[in-house]
């Protein structure tokens, strides 16, 4: 039987990553192996490349290039394999990223990101996608202080995260079904207990 795919999505500054561990082991709660990974990343290649897509100035299109690059790596060695494995894969961030990042973000044509998108074979679709979703403004305070110094995303300012958010949640809109929206403002309990419930019915 093939596995399932989840993915994390949401602004910088949203707490999406510090739920990908919980979601991982309320899986493995059910005797399921998981494989929990990111984009960019998860693969050596995927791992070279987040690092010059995050701290090298570059156009939208070189960002979009190669970030479906490093997709393709991961999709072919990783996630496919994985999947076909009767595994389930955890991906922090995924396809809508591009979409909310790149085209609401930075102003891809849209026609350049859906022919990227089609060239991803196999492109798996996620079976649940949870976006966090909180605004722009608190998702800066929240970043305030941290110890590391931020990416060239992170440090956009609130304008670009607005049309991010713009973008993610028309996502949200054309496929209920698939993306489920968790109100990521509040506390971290909060969030967590939305997360939960959100999560109960996939895991069924």
């Amino acid at each position: 039987m093939r596995g399932r795919f989840i993915t994390l999505e949401g602004i910088d500054g949203a707490g999406k990553s510090s739920h990908v561990q919980f979601i991982a082991d309320q899986v493995r709660e059910r005797g399921v192996h998981v494989i929990d990974t990111r984009e960019p990343g998860g693969t050596r290649v995927g791992e070279d490349v987040r690092k010059i897509v995050l701290h090298e100035p570059m156009g939208v299109r070189a960002e979009a290039y190669l970030m479906f690059g490093a997709r393709s790596e991961h999709v072919t060695k990783v996630i496919e394999p994985a999947l076909a494995a009767g595994e389930w894969v955890i991906c922090d961030r995924f396809i809508d990223s591009t979409y909310a990042y790149q085209c609401g973000g930075h102003g891809l044509p849209r026609a350049t990101f859906d022919a990227l998108v089609k060239a991803l074979e196999p492109a798996p679709v996620p079976d649940a996608t949870f976006l966090f979703d909180v605004d722009p403004a608190l998702a800066a305070e929240r970043q305030q202080g941290q110890q590391r110094t931020p990416d060239r995303f992170e440090r956009e300012k609130t304008d670009f995260f607005r049309r991010v958010r713009g973008a993610y949640l028309e996502r949200a809109r054309d496929e209920p079904a698939r993306i489920r929206v968790i109100d990521a403002s509040g506390s971290f309990e909060q969030v967590r207990a939305r997360l939960e419930a959100a999560l109960a019915p996939v895991l069924a």
